[in-house]
């Protein structure tokens, strides 16, 4: 068990206990505190506390962190396109086909286990599935990720990806030509009520959804698309596409492999043609503003050339 940590709350003090705390410490995030305070780490004037008691002036909070407790996930040595690395967190360029985190069918081979043997320290961050991860792409698009290596990171990328202040591009190949050229497309994205592995757009129901999309080039029954998504909804660009008509390439939950056929296609894509380019963030420990841009998979440039 590390040292304890006794605050005595301020007279200006006000609000929940988890949100409080996770403002004092920039190191743990409101999650981290609340698993803390759930499991009995820390107190509140000698008592056990709920996370959304209120601090009041004067009180006392005793916080005791545990010592991290091993991972039963096995770090596996597979090879890591790191675009770039500090102490606080890591961009890299994931393939198409990784999947970034174990579920059901998926408990080995996984970019969890990969960072796990490159960052050991890892299995405290997020929950054991999902150590360092604050975002994540699906297994058949590739491109740049971001995983938080610490506590401050990992609070603060996760706040700025809720907050919406995270640049995300990407590029696609999708049927047909969307038009106009250039539009947005908001529309609320919720869970499909028959088919519960997707996701559909909903007029009354479902949580925002905005993507901005720009024609790049136009091909032989394709073009090529650049999306730029100010939220970050579960298959959005996918769902988003397919709902005005241009489906992603390949996209075998959305797509429509009966269409592409007859469009007369000169390929037959083996994977949904989507890839995450760009991420812009400020830095969550030092503030300094970044950008990063992971190249183009092959089947994507063979298909732009």
């Amino acid at each position: 068990m590390k040292e304890p940590q006794i605050i005595t709350v301020p007279a200006d003090a006000a609000g929940r206990l988890d949100t409080w705390l996770a403002g004092q410490f920039k190191g743990l995030s409101r999650t981290r505190i609340k698993k803390l305070i759930e499991d009995g780490h820390i107190r509140l004037d000698s008592g056990q506390p709920a996370p959304h008691d209120k601090v009041r002036p004067g009180m006392s909070i005793t916080i005791e962190e545990p010592e991290p407790q091993p991972s039963s996930l096995t770090a596996e040595d597979i090879p890591l396109d790191i675009l770039y690395e500090d102490e606080d967190l890591l961009v890299i360029n994931k393939p198409a086909g990784l999947v970034v985190h174990p579920a059901a069918g998926h408990y080995s081979g996984t970019l969890v286990h990969a960072l796990l043997h490159h960052c050991p320290q890892l299995p405290t961050l997020g929950g054991e599935r999902r150590p360092g991860i604050v975002h994540r792409l699906d297994k058949d698009t590739s491109g740049v990720m971001l995983v938080a290596k610490g506590e401050q990171a990992m609070a603060e990328l996760a706040r700025a990806f809720h907050d919406g202040e995270i640049l995300k591009e990407y590029i696609t190949l999708v049927l047909g030509v969307p038009l106009p050229r250039e539009g947005r497309i908001d529309a609320n994205i919720e869970r499909h009520p028959v088919h519960r592995k997707k996701m559909h757009v909903s007029k009354q129901r479902g949580r925002r959804a905005l993507s901005e999309y720009k024609v790049e080039n136009i091909y032989d029954g394709y073009s090529l698309i650049r999306i730029r998504l100010h939220t970050g909804r579960t298959h959005q660009i996918r769902v988003h596409m397919a709902h005005i008509g241009h489906p992603v390439l390949g996209d075998a939950t959305y797509g429509n492999a009966a269409r592409e056929r007859r469009a007369g296609l000169s390929f037959c894509a083996e994977r949904q043609l989507l890839h995450a380019e760009k991420i812009g963030f400020t830095h969550p420990c030092s503030g300094r503003a970044m950008q990063f841009t992971a190249p183009w998979p092959d089947d994507i440039k063979s298909r732009t050339a």
